[in-house]
């Protein structure tokens, strides 16, 4: 299952949220989304995790928890959509 991780401090690498899913299970991969032109983060990432059960074990321990002052969004990542080219 891909989750959604938002209200992250901009400081949080990938390794750092890999081992806050790791408590639950596996994680197959954690990204730290980031500005392509800056590098600095844009405040959420994603993480990816085989097992159901450990995944939504995890949405339903993290979401609305308490990480470094900040409350995070933690939920299932919905699928990409297509958007309009910008202009």
């Amino acid at each position: 299952m891909r989750i959604y991780i938002g209200n992250l401090k901009y400081s949080v690498t990938d390794d750092q949220l890999q081992a806050m899913f790791s408590d639950f299970g596996e994680v197959a991969s954690a990204d730290v989304i980031k500005d392509k032109f800056s590098g600095q983060s844009k405040g959420f990432g994603f993480v990816e995790m085989p097992n159901q059960a450990e995944a939504e074990q995890a949405i339903d321990a993290l979401n609305d928890s308490l990480q470094d002052g900040r409350k995070l969004i933690v939920n299932e990542a919905r699928p990409r959509t297509e958007r309009p080219p910008r202009r």
